[in-house]
């Protein structure tokens, strides 16, 4: 399998404009003639600059320090699934930073979101990260002070000592909660948009993915072993598939993938599979791809491809057939792109969303400290059509040292690419610190999102270009 790594391409194109030789992602997906929705062919990049990324965004603990103070409670992120809190009284503990808020049902149809700390002398009154069902009020496991599911104040022991609490002034502080796709998130800002401006073109664009309508079939949780940001833009950008993903270049499109920039607060890329790479001096036949992606099956007698016919439409057609069966759905109308495809938006600070089939993946990423963070890995598969939806499935939890391939249900060959990330990140760690440069330069249309980001973190902290 030879490689061409060394093709400079037209280095005179004004800054940004440059693309990988071959068909691009809309050219793939249009040829696949499957009536795509349209979300998967639109093109939004723009050129962001090409200035160096100081390391020490992702060192200092003072900068770390300033992104807990006016980011984190400033920003729109998916607290929990409805699918966790489905009855009144049940409640998800949802911890970020410092923060810490009892998302809880008090209501059939309506969802609320406490500070967790008692009014009294500041104990949290459920555990970090717990979660729990039927509760009929708040207690406080101290003193015993509680709260009905309103918030509003329902005793104090011995409350003859304290007269001079009025019960209107000691209701537990909220914060804002709005629902979308099945998610509810929290915001700490009072004054900051709502959440259908905030999340821009993402509720126009995933009206054709309904994420009400799926459940988690499986949830992981894994320390990762850098910075929040650092953590996250390995999976902002597909270009680090030719060399630390290399198993797969054979059958994916890495270097023709799609980088949008819809806003300061969303982002997408579209990385195309059953197409190769075009770094490939060599690249396999169409039969080959098709064989590779375990597909031999289909092609003809003669070994051959039906005539008129590309990898991923029998692969699309093959999909349709037996993920209808085994998820109990009707994906005759889907198009090969969402069957197939890594589809991935990005929702400023912490979220990933694939609305794709095979591929139906949600990340989050929380701060632990400047040099460790959580991140979280939800399958959201399709409800049967029957309705009758499948319980949520439990958290699973991995350390540093701990492989993906330890986890029930998890795909052999996707737990693999997930370590290989893991490991990146170890060594990007040590020599970010190590670098007399001190820091990274990023490639203009790549790695766009990864700037974006950066930028946004900037303007949530009040730094000018």
């Amino acid at each position: 399998m030879g490689l061409d790594l060394t093709k400079p391409g037209d280095l005179t194109l004004p800054p940004g404009q440059a693309r990988c030789p071959g068909p691009s992602t809309r050219d793939i997906i249009i040829s696949d003639a499957d009536n795509a929705p349209a979300a998967l062919t639109e093109e939004r990049y723009e050129f962001l600059g090409d200035a160096d990324l100081p390391f020490r965004r992702y060192t200092d603990p003072k900068f770390y320090e300033k992104e807990i103070d006016r980011l984190w409670n400033r920003t729109w992120q998916w607290a929990c699934r409805e699918e966790h809190i489905p009855k009144v009284g049940d409640y998800v503990v949802y911890d970020v930073g410092p923060y810490s808020l009892i998302i809880l049902r008090n209501a059939p149809d309506h969802v609320v979101a406490f500070v967790n700390s008692c009014l009294h002398r500041g104990m949290q009154l459920c555990d970090a990260g717990s979660s729990g069902h039927g509760k009929q009020f708040l207690r406080c496991p101290f003193h015993g002070f509680s709260w009905n599911l309103d918030g509003s104040l329902k005793e104090i022991p011995c409350r003859w000592d304290f007269p001079h609490v009025r019960d209107s002034d000691f209701a537990l502080p909220q914060v804002r909660v709005e629902l979308w796709g099945g998610f509810v998130f929290i915001n700490m800002d009072p004054i900051a948009p709502s959440l259908n401006e905030y999340m821009e073109v993402i509720p126009d664009h995933f009206s054709n993915w309904a994420l009400e309508d799926r459940y988690i079939a499986i949830h992981v949780e894994k320390v990762l072993p850098a910075n929040w940001k650092m953590a996250m833009e390995a999976f902002l950008e597909a270009y680090h598939v030719l060399v630390t993903h290399s198993q797969a270049i054979r059958t994916t499109g890495d270097a023709n993938a799609q980088y949008d920039i819809f806003g300061r607060h969303v982002s997408r890329f579209i990385h195309t599979i059953g197409f190769p790479s075009p770094h490939l001096t060599n690249p396999p036949s169409p039969e080959e791809v098709l064989s590779y992606l375990g597909g031999k099956h289909l092609l003809g007698e003669d070994g051959k491809l039906p005539a008129g016919k590309t990898p991923r439409q029998l692969l699309a057609a093959q999909y349709r057939e037996t993920l209808s069966q085994k998820l109990e759905v009707d994906l005759a109308n889907v198009s090969a792109s969402e069957l197939m495809d890594s589809i991935e938006y990005f929702l400023f600070p912490n979220m990933f969303l694939f609305p794709g089939i095979n591929i139906p993946m949600i990340y989050r990423f929380r701060p632990l400290d400047v040099d460790h963070c959580l991140h979280e890995i939800l399958f959201l598969t399709p409800v049967p059509a029957s309705g009758e939806r499948p319980p949520p499935a439990q958290k699973f939890k991995l350390g540093v040292e701990d492989s993906f391939t330890s986890v029930p249900g998890f795909d052999p060959g996707l737990a693999h690419v997930f370590d290989q990330d893991t490991e990146n990140l170890i060594r990007q760690r040590a020599g970010a610190r190590a670098s007399v440069k001190g820091a990274q330069t990023l490639g203009n249309y790549q790695e766009a999102r990864i700037r974006r980001l950066h930028m946004t973190v900037d303007e949530y902290l009040g730094i000018g270009p």
